[in-house]
């Protein structure tokens, strides 16, 4: 086991899977020399070689138009998009070609092979165009999958299984966490299951649903709700598309409440697909009704990220009407 950051983590993933298969290349925005602008990529075209590792014009529809076209050609690209507010040019590439390229052949070709890694969330003062979380325009896809972290270990096993996954994946990295995010990892290589979620702390009183770095503000409110006797069971998505509705589901059986957190905006946010599969599965067993707490609807403001964001203390009073509804 070794220390790391989130960064670290990831780097570490690509180093493996590179190690491991020459057909493994990385592109994106100044992800050579430079090593990425958050540094994830570093040192390995000085590993590699630019021919596996190298920049990219400044064109994310290019990019990853260019990653389909290698990854239908049998290589297995891994294309940064450097910000996620950036990906919209690449939109139609993703979802109407990266998605649909085994569906309309039949599986004679596809793009399995394609991982597509993002920062993406607020915290670190970004402004709009540096700060939002796009995760639920991409739940809308069939043909995707969709993946997100919430420390290092997660991010190193996850990231080796989106690579190897036989789907094109989106892989999210809360920004954040980058190296807020510590902790040990394995050094050897290993991988996490996409599309089961994780019970992070187990309660009967209530479950709070989140992902990515969401995940510390609510172990923080559950933290709070503890010190009143309410016992919170916290669920880590880890990967939104598929989403694991069975375990959110169960939980819930045993709670009868849910709140659902994320920093996308309330309307159209991923909450809202997960609370109606709930209501749904669950309706006769609920005792008050499922809450969202979530960012607001509006564009991510700069000077007022903090009122923007859905933090600890907006998630602890939504816990506390649930719980005395």
């Amino acid at each position: 086991m070794t220390t790391m950051n989130m960064l670290q983590a990831i780097n570490n993933a690509l180093d493996i899977a590179m190690a491991e298969d020459e057909k493994v290349i990385c592109f994106g925005e100044d992800v050579g020399v430079f090593g990425g602008v958050f540094r994830a990529t570093s040192h390995l075209q000085e590993k590699y070689g630019k021919a596996r590792c190298f920049n990219t014009p400044l064109v994310e529809q290019g990019i990853i138009g260019f990653a389909n076209g290698l990854a239908a050609q049998g290589a297995v690209p891994v294309a940064e998009i450097q910000f996620a507010d950036y990906i919209f040019p690449a939109f139609d590439q993703i979802v109407n070609e990266t998605a649909k390229f085994r569906y309309r052949s039949g599986d004679l070709f596809n793009v399995g092979g394609l991982t597509i890694r993002t920062p993406y969330g607020g915290g670190i003062s970004g402004g709009l165009y540096h700060s939002q979380s796009p995760e639920a325009y991409f739940t809308h896809t069939p043909g995707l999958k969709v993946v997100v972290p919430r420390n290092p270990y997660q991010a190193k096993g996850l990231l080796l299984a989106a690579i190897r996954d036989p789907d094109p994946v989106l892989f999210l990295e809360p920004k954040r966490l980058y190296r807020a995010a510590v902790g040990d990892v394995p050094d050897d290589d290993y991988q996490l299951p996409i599309g089961e979620a994780e019970v992070v702390k187990e309660g009967n009183d209530i479950t709070l649903v989140g992902w990515g770095a969401q995940m510390e503000v609510i172990s923080k409110a559950a933290e709070l709700a503890e010190e009143q006797g309410i016992a919170c069971e916290v669920i880590d998505l880890r990967s939104l598309l598929p989403w694991d509705v069975d375990t959110v589901a169960e939980s819930v059986f045993k709670t009868g409440r849910m709140i659902v957190s994320h920093e996308a905006p309330l309307t159209g946010g991923f909450a809202g697909e997960i609370v109606a599969t709930i209501q749904e599965r669950c309706f006769l067993y609920l005792e008050s009704p499922i809450t969202r707490v979530t960012g607001l609807d509006t564009p991510f403001p700069l000077v007022l990220e903090k009122e923007y964001l859905p933090d600890h203390l907006k998630i602890f009073e939504a816990i506390r009407e649930s719980v005395n509804f």
